[in-house]
């Protein structure tokens, strides 16, 4: 005895039952939605990362002030031995906050000179700014060249930053670099030297990076861009007025 027939369900199971091309129409359609939907899911995925990325800077900014504040003012020592990373790891404490989520996947590289320094050679995102105008214009060739060197005494103090809302101490670098120091006056470089060579000026879907600044503040800036969209006509690496207008990005300086 056929079952559909005695219930007299034949009928209603051949209404239900998907053809060929109904099935086919129906996958297209979930192929559409999903290219639709998936660069979305990217956008907000990438956006969650960079919110790590700018709480990263953030406690480093405030491990910089934190060191300041024990170091009589001043910043880590420019040192060729114990960079800044290995300096502050008593503020920041895990070398997790040295590494860009997004820039996880690249590798990023440090310094493997010093390898008993485990905070120098961590995989690391982060350039610290090399307060080179200011101390090119503070101090004689002799003591400048020392301070490149990383074997001068003295580093910046935080109470010489005039702008300290609009000084960034802290950006991202391009993950082959090694360096740790963004240096506006460096030997074989152009007039705007790391700015071109070792920062990397769009990790965040080939938009721009995050900057943290002086003050503990935090900044989204696009390459070469404001944040009004305008050219830059200062650097924000600068620390002097006339460095932030002879180091401005296009400056004929």
């Amino acid at each position: 005895m056929n079952f559909w027939k005695t219930f007299g369900l034949a009928g209603k199971a051949r209404a239900n039952a998907f053809t060929l091309i109904e099935l086919l129409v129906v996958i297209a359609i979930i192929a559409i939605l999903a290219s639709m939907l998936l660069p979305s899911l990217a956008k907000a995925k990438e956006a969650g990362r960079r919110m790590s990325c700018v709480n990263n800077e953030k406690q480093l900014s405030m491990s910089a002030t934190m060191y300041a504040q024990d170091f009589n003012d001043q910043y880590p020592l420019r040192s060729g031995v114990v960079r800044w990373p290995q300096a502050m790891i008593f503020y920041y404490r895990t070398t997790n906050v040295l590494l860009c989520p997004t820039d996880k996947i690249n590798n990023p590289q440090s310094d493997h000179t010093y390898p008993t320094n485990q905070a120098d050679c961590a995989a690391r995102t982060y350039m610290i700014n090399g307060f080179n105008d200011y101390m090119h214009d503070n101090y004689d060739a002799g003591a400048f060249a020392a301070y490149m060197d990383g074997t001068f005494g003295q580093s910046m103090k935080q109470a010489r930053i005039l702008y300290p809302s609009d000084t960034i101490i802290f950006g991202e670098k391009k993950p082959i670099s090694a360096q740790y120091y963004m240096d506006l006056l460096e030997a074989g470089s152009d007039d705007l030297g790391n700015d071109w060579t070792e920062l990397n000026q769009t990790v965040h879907m080939a938009e721009g990076s995050d900057y943290a600044f002086s003050d503990g503040s935090d900044r989204f800036l696009k390459k070469f861009l404001d944040m009004g969209g305008a050219p830059q006509h200062y650097n924000l690496w600068a620390v002097t007025t006339e460095g932030r207008t002879n180091f401005a990005l296009g400056s004929a300086e």
